[in-house]
């Protein structure tokens, strides 16, 4: 059974295998959506099809649109397209499968071979949005290629924000057409970031006219957002599954990183979008679909109650002492006691008090929905030693915020935080690339970790660690977000980094008398 606009014509066969199928003229449909775009997604990898995907795809179904989304992958590879079809499949935590056939992407473009068809979206007025989905890095200004970028002409431009840019730059001269630029990707102030990629661009081709109409929140704004749902990586037996229904060319392949490539998305049900309205063309009501929009304030409580307390802070412990203690799903290790004393002490007792309620999202229900639902979903297949990529990055938000809202408050005391400096000794201790066992492990990407490992290469299993030597580590407002020698939290993460090191199953055995304390 092959995925594709013909098959799908034999409804019965695969609505008889438990697939949900668009219900609505997906033929009219794609023929609206070319005519008159209104909404085009860069980066139409996991996240979009999951998220921005399905919530199209609802209101396809329920007749509140009758256009759906332009994808822009980067290249055509060659592969097989599927008709722009894909199928999407929701993991529930009570054990079931929603397995949707998504019919919403109306085409697919290509940012690289692509640019004549992307150049005439950009130069149609109808066009109300651009969604990206492209990760932080996506936007970064740093590398080679968009420095060599700002050196030559629109036409030349070869980085992917260059050519973005270049997109953007023909609906300036199109007519200066107003457009909502919507970063939707996992980082903060994401619409910030954006905006100072077009920016830079406009700036170094010269172009004033161009200039003011990216800096014209009335004709391009480049709103916050903060968006979360987990979709991990293609889940074998889902595969296994969808092969079983008879689906063709749907079997996933490790590649030897063990990063694993397939056609289909896995995904958690929860989900959240919340986005700050502003949208000078207009915008499809996808509020109807369930995303939030509200102002630039709420988005950034949001999303610092998201990524500093109730969830991030809790799956990078989750991360840290699941390689070390060799667990291989986040899920398994919501089932052990240590370790659910230790993220729901982090993000009740240490973090909620911290978090400003935004209001449209109670902070409480939210974590609640995290410890009890979504991290426990044990059809969920993610790992460890995934959330562990880039930990550098992510412990000056993820914990670093909390620890100068308590250094700043008036009622709290920064000596009562336990568990955080854990799983700040926890990542030393990691860093080491020995497991609780004494086998070495394989750390997760991370552009700190060389620079990181050279303060524990001297240090092994079952020898007193010189702390001291960790000074400097310390004193990094880079990694930590703050000064841990002038926070004062410094001796408490010393003295727990000397007990996790102290021989096989010391690792265990730590966090098991500190949680208990607790």
């Amino acid at each position: 059974m092959v995925l594709n606009n013909e098959t799908l014509k034999n409804r019965a066969e695969w609505e008889a295998k438990g697939y949900k199928l668009p219900e609505y003229d997906r033929t009219a449909m794609i023929e609206k959506t070319k005519a008159d775009p209104t909404w085009l997604h860069f980066g139409a990898g996991n996240i979009f099809k999951a998220l921005h995907g399905m919530a199209a795809e609802r209101l396809l179904n329920e007749g509140v649109l009758d256009k759906g989304i332009i994808a822009v992958e980067r290249m055509d590879r060659g592969g097989e397209k599927f008709d722009d079809l894909a199928v999407v499949v929701t993991l529930k935590a009570n054990g079931s499968v929603e397995k949707n056939i998504l019919g919403a992407m109306a085409e697919t473009c290509y940012l690289y071979g692509g640019e004549e068809r992307l150049k005439e979206i950009f130069r149609n007025p109808s066009l109300q949005l651009a969604t990206f989905t492209i990760t932080e890095k996506g936007y970064s200004l740093a590398g080679d290629d968009v420095k060599a970028d700002l050196l030559v002409s629109p036409e030349e431009a070869k980085s992917y924000m260059g050519k973005v840019a270049a997109l953007l730059l023909e609906r300036f001269k199109a007519g200066a057409y107003p457009i909502a630029m919507v970063s939707t990707d996992n980082c903060s102030h994401n619409g910030d970031k954006l905006k100072a990629a077009m920016t830079a661009f406009a700036e170094a081709w010269g172009d004033e006219g161009f200039r003011a109409y990216i800096e014209n929140g009335e004709k391009v704004s480049f709103p916050w957002t903060m968006i979360d749902k987990i979709t991990p990586s293609p889940d074998l037996t889902v595969g296994a599954m969808l092969e079983a229904d008879g689906l063709e060319g749907f079997a996933p392949v490790r590649n030897a990183r063990g990063t694993v490539k397939a056609p289909y998305v896995n995904a958690e049900e929860s989900e959240y979008l919340v986005l700050e309205d502003d949208f000078p063309n207009g915008r499809p009501p996808l509020e109807k679909a369930g995303f939030f929009f509200t102002a630039r304030e709420t988005v950034d409580k949001v999303e610092r109650m998201k990524v500093c307390t109730c969830l991030n802070p809790l799956h990078t412990a989750l991360a840290v002492y699941g390689c070390l203690l060799g667990f291989k799903k986040i899920s398994d290790e919501m089932k052990d006691e240590d370790l659910l004393k230790l993220v729901k002490t982090i993000g009740y007792k240490e973090g909620l008090p911290v978090v400003t309620d935004p209001g449209i999202i109670k902070p409480q229900d939210f974590i609640d929905t995290v410890v009890n639902v979504r991290i426990p979903n044990p059809f969920m297949p993610d790992t460890p030693q995934r959330i562990a990529t880039d930990t550098s990055q992510k412990l000056p938000i993820r914990f670093g915020e909390t620890i100068k809202a308590y250094l700043a408050s008036d009622t709290l005391n920064v000596q009562d935080l336990k568990l955080i400096p854990l799983v700040h000794a926890g990542w030393l201790r990691y860093l080491m690339a020995v497991d609780d066992n004494g086998n070495a492990f394989e750390p997760s990407p991370d552009p700190l970790l060389g620079m990181a490992q050279e303060y524990v290469k001297d240090f092994k299993l079952g020898e007193k660690p010189d702390c001291a030597k960790l000074e400097g580590l310390l004193r990094s407002k880079t990694i930590f977000g703050v000064d841990l020698i002038e926070a004062g939290l410094a001796d408490k993460v010393c003295a727990y980094f000397t007990e996790l090191t102290a021989g096989v199953g010391a690792v265990r055995a730590t966090l098991h008398k500190t949680v208990t304390e607790e």
